[in-house]
């Protein structure tokens, strides 16, 4: 892995241990030579992620929609800042920068970009792996929900297994570096397809 795409928060929640996750992960990629490609923003986790890193020496790449980068204050100190068009040109180019997903605490876009990226292994688009810092739980209630939805038949469990899911940085990035991917049943398309 060279680099690791992370979704985070465009704030930084009411508990300080987001913050805190947002600069021990930030210090973890720095420290094992990982390049961070987010959001691109200068508030939030998002910021606290960014301005660690870049602190420590970590190349940081921030991709953003041009509508968005002013009004989410494009971070100005980036290694590299991409202005793109659109959310799904923002994701497909991170996708396509990255070797690996962390999420963050975050609100509805991290959620939704986490699950679009997991819905991206599990119909092949790609084989890389997605990973959450449960921080103070917060993911407690989405591992809960995809546990449910097993239970109630709309989620196979080995679909559920290609999300990592960890509580400690560094323990997070080690498993994303071992993690192989698997082999799961495509059930409706080939990869060819994808």
């Amino acid at each position: 892995m060279k680099r690791v795409c992370v979704f985070a928060g465009s704030s930084a929640g009411v508990r300080p241990e987001y913050a805190t996750a947002a600069r021990a992960l930030a210090m973890a990629c720095a420290e094992r030579g990982l390049g961070i490609v987010y959001g691109g923003g200068s508030i939030g986790l998002m910021g606290t992620l960014a301005d660690t890193a870049l602190a420590a020496g970590a190349e940081v790449i921030g991709v953003i929609p041009a509508p968005l980068a002013t009004k989410e204050l494009a971070h100005a100190g980036l290694s590299e800042l991409r202005v793109v068009e659109s959310m799904h040109e923002r994701k497909a180019t991170m996708n396509a920068l990255a070797d690996g997903f962390v999420a963050l605490p975050g609100g509805l876009g991290t959620f939704e970009e986490t699950l679009e990226v997991l819905t991206w292994a599990q119909l092949g688009i790609h084989a890389k792996p997605v990973g959450v810092l449960n921080v103070a739980g917060y993911y407690d209630g989405l591992l809960r929900w995809l546990a449910h939805a097993v239970g109630e038949g709309f989620i196979r469990r080995e679909y559920v297994g290609l999300l990592i899911v960890a509580d400690e940085p560094g323990e997070l990035l080690d498993r994303l570096a071992a993690w192989t991917p698997p082999a799961v049943p495509r059930a409706w398309m080939k990869p060819t397809q994808t």
